[in-house]
């Protein structure tokens, strides 16, 4: 049978932990410091992530999600320390705008469940975050330092994650290839996506990785999105309803 999580190494101290029997092709990352490690977005939760992340670190690991959904947050529950962005952390008390039921059919959609999984027990996560985020913080990692961007649009609290001495940039949900980006939903908001891709646009990234779907992604898509964002703007179709647009390797639904 094949392996749930799918471990790719992006340097010594940085890991990719990717759930690619799932549709969504969702990547967690693992960042290591001297001190702490930092696990971005913990997937699913159709099987246990810190198993894996176990072998990977043996410091004391911070879970932080690019956003509060399902798919980022599904591990959560096997890490006590995590952080969560203020605009977002009413979705962990019981207030999140979808019901369960609906998620479950998310989690389970295109989906190669492994053996003995049983949606009927999967509940979406729920917790008090150890620090609460608005952006602009630095995670000091010992020896590494990351820096937290508040880039709303696809969720409210949606956030990047930049790491200047590396170039790397954690794009989330905002930014990924092979699909169609997501801000149709009442908790998203076109212009605020607009703003956050203007924002990550002037960062002088070497890599970008993003939260699902193919990793051979490069920093010049980040201008491409931008400028189609500008148009759609310039046309005032950048608001909910406009509908689907395709962009070749990308597409947008609003």
């Amino acid at each position: 049978m094949k392996e749930w999580f799918t471990i790719n190494k992006i340097d010594d101290s940085t890991y990719i932990i990717s759930e690619y029997r799932h549709w969504e092709e969702t990547h967690c990352y693992l960042l290591n410091g001297t001190e702490y490690s930092l696990l971005i977005d913990t997937g699913l939760g159709i099987c246990n992530i810190y198993d894996e992340v176990q072998r990977l670190t043996d410091k004391p690991v911070i879970a932080i999600a690019t956003h509060i959904h399902w798919d980022h947050i599904g591990g959560h529950k096997y890490f006590p320390d995590f952080y969560a962005h203020s605009e977002e952390v009413h979705w962990l008390n019981g207030q999140f705008p979808q019901p369960l039921d609906t998620i479950k059919e998310y989690v389970t959609d295109r989906c190669d469940l492994p053996d003995g999984f049983d949606v009927d027990h999967y509940t979406f996560f729920q917790g008090i975050p150890t620090k609460t985020l608005v952006g602009g913080e630095t995670i000091n990692l010992g020896g590494r330092s990351i820096e937290v961007l508040h880039t709303p649009g696809h969720a409210p609290g949606h956030m990047c994650f930049w790491e200047p001495v590396r170039g790397y940039l954690f794009t989330g949900d905002l930014v990924y290839k092979e699909d169609t980006l997501t801000a149709f939903f009442p908790s998203t908001d076109p212009t605020a996506y607009l703003n956050s891709l203007e924002k990550i646009a002037e960062l002088p990234a070497e890599k970008i990785f993003p939260a699902h779907h193919t990793l051979d992604i490069e920093p010049e898509i980040l201008f491409r999105m931008r400028d189609a964002f500008r148009e759609l703007d310039a046309n005032g179709k950048l608001r909910h309803g406009s509908g689907k647009f395709d962009y070749g390797d990308w597409a947008l639904w609003l």
